[in-house]
């Protein structure tokens, strides 16, 4: 992309009325420059089965092309039409609730036959009739695809298949590494392997849903295939990843492995839905763009996020402004709104766009003016911003599925320990990349310190790998729960924690619930109410480790909590149970600093963010983010610069104040090479 793109997903088939160039003059009046069309709407392009109606599109493309707004045209495969269902009721998904039942979007079974044609029909059909048109840059692949549970036949004579080639053709083998003598749940003939459905074996499950994601993978580059035949140069091919759900978006995806999902895209999308209000942190913005970014180390798009969305996510006035520009200092060369009309049927109604039910301008639509205005103004100095980390974290879907089959106390899951981490990163204004455990030896020794939260489920491989990232100078932090497991999720008959001991220096035999559980004393700095021990406690002996923290309990207090060891060139510190965000966020500190990691941004902290890159120029960018709203004041501690919003000049030793809400973005004078870590005086370390 050559410029920033600020967008909306248009939906003409859904307005009450024709109003298609009043709807272009107010984009336009907004700096809207591309919008997202024809995902949604299968049925419209196909009301019978091989009838086909793109007239809504053509009018759509041709009304935008001759307002210079540029499309992203989606493949429309992830609501099927009536008719389909009709003739091919086996298009359903069956799952662990029954078979399904027509009505929703993403009810189909990925891999049916019948599900597929009529699928790559309409791709054809539609990508066919749009690719040559002037105003179409790219298309997004389905949308928010996962595997939807699908588990019917079809689907378990897959994984058949795909279990007899995972284990060259011998059930016995299957039956050792996944323990299948246990209740009489042998397989000794592959015609006799039963529905995963019913089973109460966790390594067989975990395995299932690696299988399911590997189904989306494949449906993924299926399609990309597909468009790539008709793909102009130019254009792009994509899709909007989102999220673990918590009422917004919070976690890694449990029914996508996103790295092997992104490999088939020229450009990774995302879909971002976040807290507003008086609970907007930024986290989640953050979270899902430096995963983004990580897929394929470049810049990324986000597709979706929100305008008003729902009553509770009105945004506060200077908010939609500080959302999008947090989105670009993160690495988003796009942000897109879902969407730009409110719906005035079915089931997201209450879904607002950016315009309200009466589609008349109001405060959240003015304010998108100005940043349509400012990106259209800022374009060149804030497009394809390159960050650089030093701090990377390890993410693993493998972990998160096995955890699941092996829940923490209370409802904790795997991703409350990922976000447990990252967001204490977050508050210290530590820039963070995402690695996957596939990741090679090579990137990793990118960084200076990797955090590993809860890798339950991890081949040997992988764990040597990370040992030989310390021995070589890293540093890394290890959480409770990790190296416990195999691949297979079979736990391993060595002390915990297995194959990381040799470079943590501890081992614990047993583990507990805690109930009433602290740390004596105030080790880290963050306060005593900070040192709470919550959810899960291993009971740790150092071997050749040096104690950085003890259980306060009247039976388990001569056992290890927290643990540093140092191992060939680096250090490794261990974790044994569920940390406070505030502990996490003192422990940190320490680490960075001995890491050599402590920088000007750390004197500054949550609620203002700090996110740095460089721009196409050569300059360093900086974003100032202030997520309260309460005026914020700090002294600029960095080389001279220009703050591109307001156009005023600033210089190093000043003070700077953000109002509520606000933000500032500061490109320096000279052109430099990013250092990602600074001297607290602001002058580069490298």
């Amino acid at each position: 992309m050559e410029r920033l793109h600020y967008g909306v997903a248009y939906y003409d088939e859904y307005m009450p009325h024709d109003r298609l160039d009043k709807d272009i003059e107010m984009m336009k009046a907004a700096g809207i420059t591309v919008v997202r069309i024809a995902e949604s709407t299968w049925s419209t392009h196909e009301p019978q089965n091989g009838v086909f109606d793109f007239a809504s599109v053509d009018r759509v493309l041709d009304a935008m092309h001759a307002a210079g707004i540029s499309v992203i045209v989606g493949t429309p495969t992830y609501a099927v039409p009536t008719w389909m269902v009709r003739e091919h009721p086996e298009v359903l998904a069956e799952t662990r609730t029954g078979p399904g039942k027509y009505g929703a979007r993403q009810i189909m079974d990925i891999t049916s036959p019948a599900y597929l044609f009529y699928a790559e029909r309409i791709i054809r059909k539609l990508i066919g009739r749009v690719c040559g048109h002037p105003a179409v840059i790219g298309y997004q692949i389905d949308n928010e695809t996962k595997h939807y549970g699908t588990a019917g036949p079809n689907v378990q004579l897959r994984f058949i298949k795909y279990m007899r080639e995972k284990f060259g053709g011998d059930p016995g083998e299957l039956n050792r590494r996944f323990g299948l003598d246990y209740w009489s749940n042998r397989i000794d003939a592959w015609e006799d392997f039963p529905s995963v459905l019913g089973t109460i074996n966790g390594s067989l499950g975990a395995e299932f849903a690696r299988f399911q994601r590997k189904l989306v993978t494949d449906f993924l580059a299926w399609q990309a295939e597909i468009v790539g035949e008709y793909k102009k140069p130019g254009q792009f091919t994509t899709h909007n990843f989102d999220f673990d759900w918590r009422g917004h978006s919070y976690g890694v995806q449990r029914d996508v492995d996103h790295f092997a999902a992104a490999r088939a895209l020229d450009v990774v999308g995302v879909d971002i839905y976040h807290p507003s209000q008086s609970e907007l942190t930024g986290a989640e913005i953050s979270f899902g763009g430096d995963l983004a970014r990580s897929l394929k180390r470049s810049n990324y798009l986000v597709l979706e996020t929100q305008a008003q969305a729902f009553p509770h996510w009105t945004p506060y006035p200077g908010q939609l402004r500080l959302l999008a520009f947090s989105h670009l200092a993160s690495g988003a060369n796009m942000v897109s709104y879902w969407h730009w009309h409110s719906i005035h049927n079915s089931f997201e109604t209450y879904w607002k766009g950016l315009l309200s039910h009466d589609l008349q301008p109001n405060p959240v639509y003015n304010e998108a003016k100005t940043i349509g205005a400012d990106f259209a103004r800022l374009s060149e100095s804030l497009i394809g911003l390159h960050r650089t980390n030093r701090v990377a974290l390890l993410v693993s879907n493998e972990s998160l599925s096995a955890l699941d089959w092996f829940p923490l106390p209370g409802g904790v899951t795997y991703n409350d320990v990922v976000r447990r981490c990252y967001d204490a990163l977050y508050k210290l204004n530590v820039g963070c990349d995402f690695l996957g455990p596939e990741t090679s030896s090579a990137v990793f020794d990118e960084y200076d310190l990797i955090v590993v939260p809860a890798l339950y489920s991890a081949p040997e491989r992988l764990l040597e790998k990370l040992n030989a990232f310390v021995e070589r100078g890293g540093h890394i932090v290890y959480t409770f729960k990790s190296g416990f497991t195999n691949e297979d999720v079979q736990v391993r008959t060595s002390a915990q924690p297995g194959v990381i001991e040799r470079i943590c220096g501890v081992r614990y035999q047993l583990f507990a619930e805690p109930k009433n559980v602290s740390l004596q004393g105030d080790p880290f700095g963050a306060g005593e109410q900070a040192g709470a021990v919550g959810t899960w406690m291993e009971l740790l002996t150092p071997t050749t480790a040096e104690v950085l923290a003890r259980y306060d309990h009247p039976e388990w207090n001569e056992y290890a909590a927290i643990t540093r060891s140092r191992f060939g060139e680096g250090t490794a510190t261990y974790i044994g149970f569920l940390p406070t965000e505030q502990l996490l966020i003192g422990l940190f500190a320490q680490l960075l600093q001995s890491a050599g990691l402590w920088s000007a941004e750390q004197k500054l902290a949550f609620p203002l963010i700090v996110k740095c890159g460089i721009n196409r120029a050569g300059r360093k960018i900086r974003y100032f983010l202030n997520y309260s709203g309460e005026e914020a004041e700090f002294e600029y501690a960095y080389a001279d610069g220009r703050e591109l919003v307001s156009g005023e000049d600033i210089r190093h030793g000043q003070s700077l104040t953000l109002p509520g809400w606000g933000f500032a973005v500061v490109e320096d004078r000279e052109s430099a090479a990013c250092s990602v870590a600074e001297t607290e005086d602001g002058a580069a370390s490298d």
